[in-house]
């Protein structure tokens, strides 16, 4: 643990892959997503959010 700047305490996470929804999307709203064979449905909704369904 760690102290930012303004004397918060920080925890260290590890490294994980980052994706950036819009980049997933193409800039669109939606994209699918493959695990197991099984597809979901990732979307962005009107309000910024994210909603992941089987």
């Amino acid at each position: 643990m760690r102290l930012n700047q303004s004397g918060a305490s920080e925890i260290e996470l590890p490294s994980l892959p980052t994706h950036r929804a819009e980049d997933l999307t193409q800039g669109g709203t939606q994209a699918l997503i493959v695990l197991n064979d099984q597809v979901y449905s990732l979307r962005i909704t009107r309000a910024g959010k994210l909603i992941l369904t089987k």
